[in-house]
């Protein structure tokens, strides 16, 4: 059996509350448009325990099955404005830092 990834091992706790969150987000969409695990899982061409994982936020489940129960849910457009940089405010606040600081004079 092989060893789980460090990466996943090692996951913030606020990053694996947001994954819990998004596949609670996720289930309840299935579930409110009728749609069997099933169903599901054959329209995001995965096994029914891998969705099930997803929905309770592994964050072993690839990305793209996740990205994919977005498009599937609808929400496809949030996929686009995730990590966009004209909305990284402390990548904005390092560049005015920058910015201001005194020229120094080549000469000196």
């Amino acid at each position: 059996m092989s060893r789980p990834s460090q990466a996943v091992v090692t996951l913030p706790s606020a990053v694996l509350a947001a994954l819990i969150q998004l596949g609670d987000h996720l289930s309840t969409a299935r579930l409110r448009r009728s749609e069997s695990l099933r169903d599901w899982a054959t329209r995001l061409n995965v096994s029914v325990p891998t969705l099930m994982r997803m929905e309770k936020g592994d964050p072993k489940v690839g990305m793209g099955v996740y990205a994919t129960a977005l498009w599937l849910a609808g929400f496809e457009e949030g996929l686009r404005h995730l990590a966009n940089p004209a909305n990284d405010a402390q990548a904005l606040a390092h560049e005015l830092r920058i910015l201001k600081r005194p020229k120094r004079n080549v000469h000196d």
